[in-house]
């Protein structure tokens, strides 16, 4: 794996120097490696990436990731994760420029989301023009691995290969992931903390995929360096974009009489102890609409019928907005795969006191 960071603040001479000698092991390697330098590349890409901060510091967790402009207006692609977990998401873009962005919406199977800021003509990726990368392949990861980048400062660059293109599908029981698509196996380090949500491109600067989480092998402690191919997310992220009917933040307009609570279903949450504290169920109690449904402690809910759930507060208040003479579809993320269950009231139930 060879790093390419800052490469801008290095003297011009010896920037030249480096120039000439890639050109010339790029010569070496085909006249269609020869067109385009790493760096022309490198310059084709950067504009595009976006250093996000959002939540972070429980347990540890790193309050940062990556993301990748895909509008000229401001819609930014990334992953689905716990740093999106608040009010204030921060995207901060290749010129310094700082931004206040809001979730518009995810996609918990494929761990995307898209966020959008208040801006226009933007440098940006086309979603129809990403290419499609084969075994053997040379790659270029654009990310703010480790948050080292927040102001002007370009992302830190690698240069790898792709290994194989494979599905993640087989590794059900390995890997803690609710995808189970095809990915680019990467020889490139990319599972640092800020990496995921950065960009996949190919030699020429085109996009080919966006980075996925640090994911490791529950056998053998080992990392898994992927990225999701953009065929694979591109109709949920422009679905998401034109408000289609993908999950997001809960926005419910006016309440039932009856509205299901947490006590109407039959769960008890994990205690709300903090502002963002996920929504896990910490038991069920037998005989009760959630208990006939199959839902089991662990579980850890992350869709209301098509709302995405971040949080027990948002749990609470997008139950509130269904009445609990309807059915309730919840979606719940069950170790790593996601399970959907309609919930129901017996008659005895919905005759009950409110």
């Amino acid at each position: 794996m060879v790093m390419l960071k800052r490469y801008h603040r290095l003297p011009k001479s010896f920037r030249l120097r480096l120039g000439v000698l890639a050109a010339a092991v790029l010569a070496a390697a085909g006249p269609a490696c020869a067109a385009v330098s790493v760096y022309e590349a490198i310059d084709r890409a950067q504009p595009a990436i976006v250093k996000i901060y959002g939540a972070g510091g429980l347990r540890g967790l790193e309050p940062y990731q990556s993301g990748l402009l895909v509008s000229a207006d401001g819609h930014v692609l990334t992953v689905f994760s716990y740093v999106l977990d608040t009010d204030a998401i921060a995207a901060t873009l290749a010129d310094g420029r700082r931004f206040e962005a809001r979730l518009l919406g995810a996609d918990p199977r494929l761990e995307v989301a898209v966020l959008k800021i208040d801006a226009a003509d933007l440098p940006h990726f086309d979603l129809q023009r990403a290419v499609e990368l084969e075994a053997g392949a040379r790659v270029l990861a654009l990310s703010n691995l480790f948050g080292v980048a927040t102001g002007d400062e370009p992302a830190s660059v690698q240069h790898g290969f792709v290994s194989v293109k494979t599905r993640l599908q087989a590794r059900r029981g390995v890997f803690e992931t609710t995808y189970d698509g095809p990915v680019y196996v990467l020889d490139a380090v990319t599972n640092n903390p800020g990496a995921a949500g950065g960009a996949l491109v190919a030699r020429g600067g085109e996009l080919a995929g966006m980075l996925g989480k640090e994911l490791r092998n529950a056998r053998n402690n080992t990392w898994l360096n992927y990225a999701i191919p953009i065929s694979e997310l591109r109709e949920s992220v422009e679905a998401i974009g034109a408000g289609g009917f993908v999950a997001r933040p809960a926005e419910p307009e006016g309440k039932p009489a009856r509205g299901w609570t947490l006590a109407r279903l039959g769960i008890v949450a994990v205690p709300d102890v903090v502002e963002w504290t996920p929504p896990y169920v910490d038991s069920v109690r037998p005989g009760s609409p959630a208990a006939r449904a199959g839902l089991r402690p662990d579980d850890l809910v992350v869709l209301v019928g098509d709302r995405l759930i971040r949080s027990c507060k948002a749990l609470n208040e997008a139950l509130e907005h269904v009445d609990c003479e309807d059915p309730l579809n919840l979606t719940v993320q069950r170790e790593q795969e996601l399970v959907e269950f309609v919930l129901e009231a017996s008659n005895e139930e919905n005759s009950g006191q409110p």
